[in-house]
Formats: C-alpha cells, sequence, structure tokens
C-alpha cells in the first residue's frame, strides 16, 4: 500500500517537461498588467489562497511543451522566504522573447520608452545574440525582445531532423 496522494489532474505529461519559472512580485495586479501589455503572453489563472496571491501567464493556444511564468505575491507574515532579498534578473539575467522582424523590436523600444520602462534600446549585437532591446517589469526584472537571434530557427531546424 503506498502512501502516495490520489492525483489532482487526469493529464501528466508522458516524459519531464520545463514548465515554468517563477518570480516573487510587490504588486501582482501591476505586473500582469505590465506583462500582458508587453509581451505576447496572458493570463491563464489567477488565485488567492491563506499565502497570498499567485498567477501563471503564458503563450495562448495547445503546446505538447508548455512554459508559464509563475508569479507570487505573499501576504505580510506569510512569506516563507521574507528575510531573503528579492531575486531580481538583471542586469544581465533575463527573460528572452523573439519577435518576428526588426521593425517589432523597434515598436516595442518605441512603447516602452513612452511608458518609461525601457532598460537598453535597439542594438544590434554579435552573431547569434541579434538585434535587441530590454525592458524593466515593475519588479526591475529585463525582459529583451530580439529579431534574428535564432532560437526559433535553431529549434525548427533540428526538430525537422528528428
Amino acid at each position: 500500500m503506498s502512501d502516495a496522494p490520489e492525483p489532482t489532474y487526469e493529464l501528466h505529461p508522458t516524459e519531464a517537461r520545463w514548465t515554468h519559472i517563477a518570480l516573487r512580485v510587490a504588486d501582482i495586479d501591476a505586473t500582469i498588467a505590465w506583462f500582458t501589455e508587453f509581451t505576447p503572453m496572458a493570463l491563464i489563472d489567477k488565485r488567492e489562497d491563506d499565502m497570498g496571491y499567485g498567477a501563471w501567464l503564458g503563450m495562448e493556444g495547445e503546446t505538447n511543451n508548455p512554459f508559464i511564468l509563475v508569479l507570487a505575491q505573499f501576504f505580510d507574515g506569510k512569506d516563507p522566504f521574507a528575510e531573503a532579498p528579492r531575486a531580481t534578473l538583471a542586469p544581465f539575467a533575463h527573460f528572452g522573447i523573439e519577435l518576428p522582424t526588426k521593425e517589432a523590436v523597434d515598436q516595442i523600444a518605441a512603447k516602452a520608452e513612452a511608458a518609461g520602462c525601457l532598460g537598453m534600446p535597439p542594438t544590434m549585437m554579435p552573431a547569434p545574440i541579434g538585434y535587441i532591446t530590454m525592458l524593466r517589469d515593475p519588479d526591475g526584472n529585463m525582459v529583451e525582445f530580439s529579431w534574428d537571434q535564432g532560437v526559433f530557427a535553431t529549434l525548427a531546424e533540428r526538430w525537422a531532423k528528428n
């Protein structure tokens, strides 16, 4: 007889999957609003429990490789990591989003500059980095938007060989 709990969900991956990155945030609503305005991510789920608020953001549509951004805002006195400094992805650590055109990078940079959250103007970097700009979310985390970085192309080429 096993002491394992009964599963909550019927569906599980058939193999290990990289599924998420989690951030502790100061204002979950401000962070959700920022990510849904400046990135292609949508709010998948938001909940509240005795410890605080949680939210999942991700790309819309069915995928065999789901990946989400998990946000957590703990209530005062409920944060199990309260003694630790709030981790921030910066100055180099960042989220990366590859865009379909160079103009799209320029557009998101202009939008960010107008909103006061541009962290790095559009810059052509050596291969394989490509053309990038960086934005800061409400907690100071960096989000890179790139064109011609090759992540999409390289993975598509490798997937096609399998």
